[in-house]
């Protein structure tokens, strides 16, 4: 089989453009992006706010949940309340310092 300049076609030995065959698996080749990542964060860079450490990270940081949405909090510890400013917001996490 031989692959011509369009991208994903290939042709047969008779030049007729065949379909792309399915992973073994039977997955779909494309590229999957979970929907939450495209939705609206809670947090925003700057934001101040009150948060409960809920567990502690395998790097030593604080985890915390605003509806929902993870922030980490450097040098926090489980079960600690305090008043933190959001430094950095990622896709799925946010990142945060103590007040």
């Amino acid at each position: 089989m031989e692959e011509d300049e369009s991208f994903g076609q290939e042709r047969n030995e008779e030049g007729m453009e065949g379909e792309r065959r399915p992973r073994r698996d039977g997955r779909d080749r494309g590229v999957s992006i979970k929907p939450s990542y495209f939705l609206q964060k809670p947090v925003k860079a700057g934001d101040e706010v009150d948060v409960t450490i809920e567990a502690v990270a395998s790097k030593g940081d604080g985890i915390a949940k605003v509806n929902g949405f993870v922030v980490f909090v450097k040098g926090a510890k489980q079960g600690e309340s305090m008043k933190v400013r959001v430094t950095d917001v990622k896709a799925r996490f946010a990142l945060a310092e103590r007040i």
